[in-house]
């Protein structure tokens, strides 16, 4: 499956990008939402995802890289998101905070960053229907894919099948057209792709590029 990361699109012609991400029938779309403080870098609120959501009926797949995302839960589920993802240390109590976003009515999952270990999904990951593997450190687009987070990606596929869980894992950072099987060999179901789509007059080549792939 691919999901667009809209951080990487033309925010002076979103309906135009909508358009291609509809006719291509992509399977969700990424938002990127940033606080400045968790990472360093700020993008939007639910205030933009809402206004979003009548320009597609694809799922938004909204990733929360702020702190104390738990206060803002209801707001983006509010604004139409279908995946809320927190990371882990942005919480003091994590498995409330996954159900939560549940209780909405909407998927949850969790991110790891590149340094961050994979025993934190030990005791909640029966509750996720995510776990976004992050093969950058987040905050920016169009960085270079970090190669041991193939290992982790493989790692998190073994424990979600010894569990015979459904969680699916999604990747995000880097990942391009000449690295994106061995991401898909290593066990993700999802790619985000950022700048590998966005690109003026080939958004839609390359959207058929990787459903190539898929």
């Amino acid at each position: 499956m691919i999901s667009p990361s809209l951080l990487s699109a033309d925010f002076t012609n979103l309906e135009k990008e909508f358009k291609i991400l509809n006719e291509e029938a992509v399977d969700f779309i990424h938002l990127d939402i940033m606080d400045g403080n968790y990472v360093p870098n700020i993008s939007y609120g639910p205030g933009i995802v809402k206004s979003l959501r009548p320009l597609t009926d694809i799922p938004f797949d909204t990733h929360l890289m702020i702190e104390n995302p738990e206060n803002y839960v209801d707001l983006f589920a509010d604004a139409g998101s279908d995946i809320l993802t927190i990371h882990p240390k942005t919480t003091n109590h994590l498995e409330r905070t996954i159900s939560l976003i549940k209780s909405n009515g909407i998927k949850a999952g969790i991110a790891l960053n590149p340094g961050d270990s994979i025993e934190v999904l030990d005791y909640i990951i029966d509750e996720l229907d995510l776990v976004l593997i992050m093969s950058v450190n987040p905050g920016f687009g169009g960085q270079k894919f970090i190669p041991s987070a193939l290992r982790k990606i493989s790692e998190v596929k073994k424990i979600i099948e010894n569990r015979n869980l459904d969680t699916l894992i999604e990747v995000d950072g880097g990942v391009k057209i000449d690295n994106a099987k061995s991401v898909l060999g290593a066990g993700a179901d999802i790619l985000v792709a950022g700048s590998a789509i966005f690109e003026k007059e080939k958004t839609r080549d390359n959207i058929r590029k990787f459903k190539e792939l898929l």
